[in-house]
């Protein structure tokens, strides 16, 4: 089992047009820095970009009416990193939760790092989306 970390923020819009709004993974260069210098480009049922330390592989769930976008991202070592990441319901508005796991042999350091890196992505979503 890996220590995780759920980083969550609310967005005062429809949960379902939140998701609409970003479930292509086109859509992910908007708003996930480590993608937002590259493009995606399709590779069988995944996707490549480049990412902060290289090319990276990308498998994204498919569009679904539950608020799923997890994903799974191979930074080239064989290995692939699981990124649970979920729209729901918040009252009228929405919760957007993506869950950070820390990775074998990283430091506490780096672990609070990725841990910032991902609310900044997440208060650019919500810029992104917000009316």
């Amino acid at each position: 089992m890996f220590e995780s970390r759920t980083i969550s923020i609310s967005i005062n819009r429809n949960w379902k047009e939140v998701y609409e709004a970003i479930w292509r993974p086109e859509d992910f260069q908007k708003w996930a820095s480590g993608l937002s210098k590259s493009s995606l480009t399709r590779d069988g049922d995944a996707w490549k970009a480049a990412g902060p330390e290289g090319e990276i592989r990308i498998l994204f769930t498919e569009h679904n009416a539950y608020g799923v976008m997890d994903h799974y991202v191979d930074v080239g070592n064989g290995k692939s990193i699981y990124v649970p990441l979920r729209i729901i319901r918040n009252g009228d508005g929405a919760e957007v939760l993506l869950t950070l796991y820390r990775q074998p042999d990283m430091s506490d350091e780096k672990f609070d790092e990725d841990a910032e890196w991902v609310k900044r992505d997440l208060l650019a979503l919500r810029a992104l989306v917000m009316p």
